[in-house]
């Protein structure tokens, strides 16, 4: 677990999460021209989850859920 300190809707808080979801983030902000705060508070914004690595694990997994399926169409 990579632990990492951050500003989210103005608040400093921190977040644990394997390196694998880092990179998951830092690959999806990169291709939606975003940095990796600003992705995270988009899931802050929009989670339905009371955790928030829950719901960053969840964003992620949808995220590649959703780019496997228009891949699977375009084949």
């Amino acid at each position: 677990m990579l632990k990492r300190s951050l500003t989210l809707a103005g608040h400093r808080t921190s977040l644990a999460l394997e390196a694998e979801y880092w990179h998951a983030l830092e690959e999806i902000a990169r291709i939606q021209n975003v940095t990796v705060p600003v992705l995270l508070g988009r899931i802050d914004a929009e989670r339905t989850t009371h955790n928030m690595s829950s719901a960053v694990r969840l964003a992620v997994l949808e995220y590649y859920r959703n780019r496997s399926d228009l891949a699977d169409i375009s084949t």
